[in-house]
């Protein structure tokens, strides 16, 4: 069965969004989208997500899935603003209930904001079935970056989120509430143990040593040359350097806004009585 992959790379969050197509039907699954944010003047645009949108229409492609690996901490997804314009069922991991509820509290949301995941048009389990026209998809429950991560393994291709990055920049942080680097270790498994020659498509790729933008890689490169995680590499050896690396690490910049919209399956807070829409910034909480 014939697809393709088209990568849209956001240089402003080094984030990465695909469009999946079933090059026999047209069907395609758009990948963690993008909504623009300017943290100076808290101000919303939508170039990268119009970018997908007018790729999707060019094409004459039919979008089925609206596909979130999980609550992303770096960027605000556009997977609401798309679904008005081209359609498709917004979905994520059903272990969102986890996050919701961990940031809830952190944001102070109150008993009226749902914590069951309902924002969300459909909830994935850990290796439920799907498909993207003719072809066959399953979604992998890979938490331990966060407790909702799920990549989608679509044809031969496997879209892993944060849980790996390109070989020469290692693995996801595990620092962010609710995650573990036990558990993200033991993730990373599921996804070395697909055949060899499946394609690894990446959420970020942050260009170590200025080389160009990359996106692509199979578990055969990643299993061989993964700085963080190859092959030979003990859990608690992975766990030591994971956890005294993410002590170095510091907030990422949209961390605040990104996720009280990305909990929200891209939905923006309800307007308050003068008509503007707030999002909240918890004091000495991070």
């Amino acid at each position: 069965m014939s697809s393709e992959i088209i990568p849209v790379f956001d240089k402003a969050t080094s984030s990465l969004s695909y469009i999946f197509v079933d090059s026999e039907t047209l069907e395609a699954a758009i990948v963690d989208s993008v909504m623009d944010y300017d943290p100076k003047a808290a101000r919303l645009s939508t170039a990268s997500a119009d970018a997908l949108i007018a790729q999707v229409k060019e094409r004459g492609l039919k979008v089925q899935w609206l596909l979130e690996t999980h609550v992303h901490a770096d960027h605000l997804s556009a997977a609401r603003y798309i679904q008005g314009h081209v359609g498709g069922v917004i979905a994520i991991g059903d272990h969102i209930d986890q996050v919701q509820r961990n940031f809830s509290e952190i944001f102070d949301l109150g008993p009226d904001f749902p914590t069951d995941g309902r924002q969300f048009n459909h909830l994935f389990a850990d290796n439920e079935e799907f498909a993207v026209g003719t072809i066959k998809a399953r979604a992998i429950h890979t938490p331990g970056h966060t407790p909702a991560c799920m990549a989608y393994l679509i044809g031969d291709s496997v879209f892993v989120g944060d849980t790996l990055f390109m070989p020469d920049y290692g693995t996801a942080r595990c620092d962010f509430p609710g995650g573990d680097a036990h558990t993200l270790f033991r993730s990373i498994q599921k996804i070395l143990a697909l055949p060899p020659e499946t394609r690894v498509f990446t959420a970020h790729d942050y260009q170590p040593g200025g080389r160009p933008v990359a996106w692509e890689s199979t578990v055969a490169d990643q299993r061989a040359h993964n700085i963080h995680v190859h092959a030979g590499i003990t859990e608690d050896e992975f766990v030591a350097m994971r956890e005294a690396r993410d002590k170095t690490l510091s907030a990422p910049t949209l961390i605040l806004p990104s996720v009280q919209i990305n909990i929200r399956a891209g939905d923006l807070p309800a307007a308050a009585g003068n008509g503007k829409r707030y999002l909240k910034l918890p004091l000495d909480t991070l």
